[in-house]
């Protein structure tokens, strides 16, 4: 069988064919937010960082769905808040552009860098800019985020907004 959730992480032995099917329902969980059956499944000794064959842990898409109960289940038996995919992005960024406030500030007081970037150089400050996501871009700001960091391309958070025509996020890294 081969679909994007047949990868674990390095920390987790590869699975046969049999293991597969529960390991695709633990991704459902977590992309459904099914705190109570995924905690079952972290009881029995699954992995919290285990992830697709892009590299999207279980973190990251509960991160991205706002799954805040999942998330903090996930982060509570040791899940890595930084582990990113295979594009270099993290559970902070997913949460940055989906403008999730509250998991922005979940993730940084579980250890989440407020500077990483992903493989472009992009970090979550840059993902909240462009789109003008203001209440992620403040709190981001208040955790120590550069407005000044660049990315592989030269451009900073300000320079992201104007060309993503993000006038609210403008007005605000323009102070």
């Amino acid at each position: 069988m081969s679909n994007e959730y047949n990868r674990a992480s390095t920390t987790t032995p590869a699975m046969d064919e049999e293991t597969t099917v529960p390991v695709n329902a633990v991704f459902d969980m977590a992309r459904q937010g099914d705190v109570e059956s995924l905690e079952a499944w972290l009881d029995q000794d699954l992995s919290p960082n285990m992830a697709t064959t892009q590299g999207e842990s279980l973190l990251m898409i509960a991160s991205y769905h706002g799954h805040k109960a999942t998330a903090h289940a996930l982060l509570a038996r040791g899940a890595d808040p930084d582990q990113r995919n295979d594009s270099g992005q993290s559970p902070i960024a997913g949460a940055s552009f989906k403008g999730d406030r509250t998991m922005v500030e979940l993730l940084l007081a579980h250890g989440a860098s407020v500077e990483g970037a992903a493989n472009d150089g992009k970090t979550a400050l840059m993902m909240a800019a462009m789109f003008n996501q203001v209440d992620v871009l403040d709190t981001l700001l208040a955790h120590g985020a550069d407005p000044a960091r660049e990315d592989a391309d030269g451009m900073t958070a300000l320079s992201l907004a104007k060309a993503m025509g993000a006038v609210d996020a403008q007005r605000r890294l323009d102070q």
